[in-house]
């Protein structure tokens, strides 16, 4: 079948494409450098033209609260709207674990109103929510980072590896509409602090880390729950340590 990845030339979304196009279904990989932009509208009723299904993993390119909150309401409204004037069967979107407990975050609450546009139209949809990416540690252990000190909190996490993630939608794509969300996980919960540790000995960053339960994640105060699926995710099967011995020989 034909299927329109939305952010087709990022981490995930090349990954999916091509783990689909192994899969002998006819994909396009529709992004900005491709000449589709979700925020003008330009290109996207030649890129849904004849697709059945829409996965949609592009992500806002600022983290500020008011350009994530544009981004997520002006690219979900118009690829909703073109959607619906396709006839596409099944949107299928890449979100977050326990976004709905992260609203603390301006960021998080793009995400949800994301989700809510989603929920709210008439295309039948799937959310996949995602629990953070190994790729992405380096990343929040530098916004933890304070004269040189990385100021993490304890609570759990349980990330995963991006091919899981991609793996995880190629499964989806498959599936009839969920009409609600699954959650993905990685295969093992750590402490956010004792992760960046490990990551930081494997990178030979001498930076230190240390635990502060206080510490935010992205303006969010954690627990336990924050980070973390419910009972019933779908799991990975990449553990960190496997995925940081592949990164050192790559």
């Amino acid at each position: 079948m034909k299927i329109t990845i939305i952010g087709g030339s990022g981490l995930i979304g090349s990954k999916l494409a091509a783990r689909l196009r192994e899969a002998g279904h006819d994909v396009v990989a529709a992004s900005p450098s491709t000449g589709v932009n979700t925020l003008t509208g330009e290109g996207l009723d030649e890129a849904l033209a004849g697709a059945r299904v829409v996965v949609d993993v592009a992500n806002s390119p600022s983290f500020e609260d008011k350009a994530a909150l544009d981004f997520f309401a002006t690219a979900g409204r118009n690829l909703l709207a073109a959607e619906v004037k396709a006839g596409v069967a099944h949107h299928i979107a890449l979100s977050v674990v326990g976004t709905a407990r992260l609203l603390d975050s301006g960021y998080f609450r793009a995400k949800q109103l994301q989700e809510d546009l989603i929920e709210a139209s008439p295309v039948p949809y799937t959310i996949v929510q995602a629990t953070q990416f190994f790729e992405f540690v380096g990343a929040i252990a530098t916004s933890g980072v304070q004269d040189g000190v990385a100021r993490l909190s304890d609570a759990l996490i349980q990330p995963m590896a991006a091919d899981d993630v991609a793996a995880a939608l190629a499964e989806v794509v498959t599936e009839r509409p969920a009409h609600g969300r699954i959650e993905i996980a990685g295969p093992e919960a750590l402490p956010l602090d004792a992760l960046v540790r490990r990551f930081f000995a494997a990178t030979g960053d001498a930076r230190k880390v240390v635990t502060d339960p206080g510490a935010r994640y992205f303006g969010v105060q954690l627990d336990d729950g924050s980070l973390t699926p419910g009972s019933k995710p779908r799991l990975g099967t990449i553990r960190f340590d496997e995925w940081l011995a592949q990164r050192a020989t790559a």
